[in-house]
Parts: C-alpha cells; structure tokens; sequence
C-alpha cells in the first residue's frame, strides 16, 4: 500500500554552484516543491548534463518534487556547467559526501537525504556507498543499472579481456562536451571519422576503427577528449588503484539500506547481484544486512522505467508483465525510509525476479536461491563439434576416459562477431546465435529435446579444460536455448584470458600444448527453457568487438600491431571433464 499523498506544484531553481571541500563549484538543479517547509531531498548526480534529463521522465526531475521531495540534479565535477576537471568515478565520493552534507544545511531540507539514478548515476552512489565513513545525513539509495566494480564489469569483464565495444565509443560520447567546451573544434570533428550511426547509446565505431592497432593508439587519440583514458591501458590489473571503486571490497563500511535494480541483459548486471550480496553478508550494520533490496527484470541497460510499454531486449518481447513503473517502487522505499511512511515496501520479500520463459515476476527471499540445484552438464562429442551441425553433445552423464578432444584455429583477424547479450553501444539483448555458430571456429554442445519445462534461476560457470599453441589466447562461452524452430537464443555468455585463469591481479602465462583448466564466468540468468527445446554451449576464443581481440603473442595490452592464429584445444573425458554448471530450480 501507499500513503496518501498531496501533489505539489514545482519551482526549479538552476545552477546553484554548490561547493566542494577544495573550492570547486558544482553546478546543481534545485527542483522543489513550491510550498513553505522542509522536505526530504534526493540528489541525482551525472556527467550527462542535468539539463538533458529535464524531458527525460526516467530521471525524475519532476516527479519527486510533485510528491513531497527536493529533487538536487547535478553535473559532475568537469562536466558542462560545473567546474573541475573530470576524471570517470574516483571523483565521485569526495564530491557526492560533499553534495549530501550541502544539501541536509539548507532551509528547505529537513535534513533527510537520500541518492537516486541511473547508469553513471547510479555508479555515482556505489562509489559512494564503499566510503568511510558515511555521510551522517545519509538516509538510504537506490541504484539502477549501474557497476559496482568499476575494474571489473566496466573497463575490464570478470575474466579479465576489455570490455572494447563501448569504452572507446563511451569516450568519445563524453568527451565531445570536453572538447567543445575547450574550442577543440578539429578535434571534435575527428571524432565523427571514428564512428557510424547512433546505436543503443552513443555512436559504435565504426569496423575499421574497432579493428584499429594498437589499440594504445586511443591514448593519443584521445587525449584531449578522454585524457583519462591512459588509465585503462596502465592500469590493467586488478589492484589497490581500482579497489576504491569496487564495492564488494568496501562492503564493511555501507551502514544504509539500499535498493539494487538492474536486468538479465545488463551490461552492469553484475552490479546489483554482487552489491546486494556483499552488502547482505558483510554490511557495516544490521540496518544495512538486513535491508537490501533487488529487483531484476528481463531488460537491458537502457529503457523507459517511467511508461508502461511492454519489455524487451533485443528480437524478443517478454510481454505485458515485463512492463513496470519503477517510481511506484521508488516511492514506496523513499517513503518509507525517508518520511516513515508505512508503503509496505519492507513487508514484501527482499528479492523480486523475472523469470523469462515464464514471463513472469516472482519474489524470493534471498539471491542465490538456496533450494538451487547447481547440476553439471558434461560436454561430449567425437571429436567433431565444430558449428552447431557437428556432433558436440551435452548432457548429465559425465564423459567416458577417451572421449576425443575438439580442435578449431583461432584467428583474431577474423574474429567471432558479437550477436547481442549483455553490451552497450552496439546492440544488446537476444539475438540469433545461428550465423555465429555457423562458424568451424565455434564448438557447439546441444543436448537432446527436454521432457519438460527446466528453471534455471542464479548463477553460471563453465569448467573447461582446453590447450593452446600460443603463449596466451581467450576462451569464451555462451549459454543458448535453443527453440524448436532453430532459433538459438542467447542467455548469458563469458569470456577469461589465459593469463588471468587463476588470478586477475597477478597473470600467469600458459605453457603451449598443456592443458589447463579455465572458469568462465557466465554472471547469472533466470529463464524457463521450456519442454521440446534444447540447451547449447558454444565454446570459441573471440566476441567481437564486445571483448578486445586477444593477438595470442604474449605482448602487454594494446601494444601489438600485428595478429597470429591459435591452435585451441578443448578437452572433455574423464580426466579433462569440461562442463557447465547450471542453476536448476526444482518445480
């Protein structure tokens, strides 16, 4: 239930400077409610001009004010109208303490202040929630579609290869405002040559410049418009330079309650379940361990969360009920935490889904599920499992002692093409997987038509067992359902880097022709393969240009010019058993 509430009319007051500890200025949007009297305030902070969300309902600018709240719309330090250089998440804590604090002194404020967001906008908060210590006005956030590791899901994916197909193209959609405000008209045209039409967000680039070595090329190209981008390249491990920004490692320190949204087809899907768990099991506070939120929907990055369409990913709809209004739940948990009311928000289970194939939302009490059945299904063939017609198999029997291993040549200069899933700028979401594994440099395991419905609800990982000839190469995975008609749809997929298959902090290069054993971690899903369709793995070495091409010769990152084939192995016997391990929910 929610409580009544009395609708406001609104008043903007634009580009308050507010001030940081170190002078610098940032331009904030006061939106209130026009009336006498203190309010609870929100405070929405990104690098993508607080005017441009003025129209955008997704963001809020008005909708919190007609209900009661002080909406605080801000630029990020560097960013349009405030000043300061910007320098991507590690300014965001500093400034964001600052900001609250500012907020809970002001006489329309009733010193109650909690964040809100999305994307950037809600990294901003995750960057914050890890600091120690908190701001002492701040109440509770909520989180939506954002990385709480910035190393990892955000420049970097979990098994250490760059998250290519959006960070060069993400560079260049901020660094427009960069250059435009320094005069670099020259430059700003250049960026035009990098890249074609918009696509899901921003501008992919272009083929050719996806393609273009070395990669290290973008520092120096993009220095003026990203100057920070050096950093991606410099700063490749998994170190203490990134850990102020990954909240699984700064869980102790978050005392609030907090509400995590994302989606299955998320590029920061991983944000959410990781923060929601970390903070669960080693939150600074009862408040904190007790009260986190998830909610997960059929989604990816981007959608409308202010209109009730229908929801989709990609060439599928999930229908009707995947439609939500995420401010009737935002409402319901601002309400609660930051004017008492009694929304019934925290009576509900701390966990709500969508379980695709259902299509359907459920509620659960924890993430992972703890009546999971994690079950390995084996990989097996004659040696012949090359593209979906070839004769890989997968099932619950484990393989026998001399089951044949599969080969394929791995070429970066021809690399497996990306075909949706969870990406940002280029397209994302479910696609045909057919045209990929069409392809002899894919290894497809399919198992036989399922008797009935199968839940698979948590998280996926892929045991492989495979050699090499080079000195360091990439194995991927992708999880497929694959319908009656053929029609191979994406679930979930990964990739690892031979030399980050123990640690991505401290690389261990393979010797050539050994087998080694890799995780590959696929995140998590939560999909129905329903009676008469079947499950496929695809196993290959590229998904580009979501990762960067591994040029298999051993060199630093970024700095080849040229690209050599690799001889991949992938074994399955009872010595070598390569499998996958599924989230299978009883029914």
């Amino acid at each position: 239930m929610t409580a009544q509430r009395t609708q406001y009319q609104v008043k903007r007051e634009p580009d308050v400077m507010v001030p940081m500890r170190d002078g610098t200025r940032l331009a904030t949007d006061v939106v209130r409610p026009d009336a006498p009297g203190r309010f609870p305030v929100l405070i929405n902070r990104g690098p993508y001009s607080k005017d441009s969300y003025l129209n955008n309902p997704d963001h809020s600018i008005w909708f919190f004010p007609r209900n009661g709240y002080v909406m605080l719309s801000q630029d990020v330090r560097g960013r349009f109208n405030s000043e300061g250089d910007y320098d991507p998440l590690f300014q965001e804590a500093l400034d964001g303490y600052d900001t609250v604090e500012w907020a809970a002194r002001q006489p329309w404020s009733n010193g109650r202040v909690a964040t809100t967001g999305q994307s950037y906008l809600g990294a901003t908060q995750y960057t914050l929630a890890g600091k120690h210590p908190l701001p002492p006005h701040l109440e509770t956030m909520a989180v939506v579609s954002a990385s709480s590791d910035f190393h990892q899901s955000w420049v970097y994916h979990t098994g250490g290869a760059m998250e290519w197909g959006w960070n060069v193209p993400y560079a260049i959609l901020k660094g427009r405002n960069t250059l435009a405000r320094g005069g670099h008209d020259a430059l700003l045209a250049k960026m035009d040559e990098y890249v074609i039409e918009p696509g899901n967000f921003g501008q992919p680039l272009s083929d050719q410049w996806y393609r273009h070595l070395p990669l290290r090329d973008w520092i120096d190209r993009l220095k003026e418009a990203a100057p920070y981008f050096h950093e991606y390249f410099d700063e490749e491990l998994d170190t203490p330079y990134w850990w102020g920004l990954n909240l699984q490692r700064q869980a102790r320190n978050v005392t609030i309650p907090m509400f995590h949204v994302s989606a299955w087809y998320d590029i920061f899907l991983e944000g959410a379940l990781n923060a929601y768990q970390a903070i669960g099991k080693h939150g600074g506070s009862e408040t904190a361990r007790r009260n986190q939120k998830l909610l997960i929907g059929p989604w990816a990055h981007l959608r409308p969360f202010t209109e009730p369409t229908t929801g989709g990913a990609g060439n599928i709809d999930f229908g009707s009920e995947a439609a939500i209004e995420l401010h009737d739940y935002l409402l319901r948990w601002y309400g609660y935490w930051l004017k008492g009311e009694e929304t019934g928000i925290m009576d509900d289970p701390p966990v709500r889904l969508f379980v695709m194939g259902d299509n359907q939302w459920r509620d659960e009490n924890e993430w992972p599920l703890a009546r999971t059945q994690y079950t390995r299904w084996y990989f097996h063939s004659g040696g012949s499992a090359n593209t979906r017609n070839g004769d890989g198999s997968l099932s619950t029997v484990p393989p026998e002692p001399d089951e044949p291993a599969d080969q394929f040549t791995y070429d970066p200069a021809d690399p497996v093409p990306t075909l949706g899933g969870n990406t940002l700028i280029i397209e994302y979401g479910v696609f045909d997987q057919g045209p990929a594994e069409d392809r002899p440099d894919v290894l497809s395991f399919t198992s036989e038509a399922l008797a009935s419905d199968l839940e698979l609800t948590g998280p996926i990982a892929v045991t492989l067992y495979a050699g090499t000839s080079a000195a360091d190469t990439d194995f991927t995975a992708k999880l497929v359902d694959v319908r009656p008609d053929g029609f191979a749809h994406n679930l979930q997929d990964g990739i690892v880097r031979a030399r980050y298959r123990t640690s991505v902090r401290e690389p261990s290069f393979v010797t050539p022709g050994e087998v080694h054993r890799y995780t590959i971690d696929l995140w998590a899903t939560s999909h129905v393969v329903k009676a008469g369709h079947r499950i496929r793995v695809d196993v290959s070495s590229s998904n580009f240009p979501r990762f960067d091409r591994n040029p298999n010769t051993g060199a630093a990152l970024g700095v080849d010019t040229r690209l050599e084939p690799a001889r991949q192995t992938v074994h399955h016997s009872a010595r070598y058993p390569s499998h996958i391990t599924l989230p299978v929910i009883p029914r």
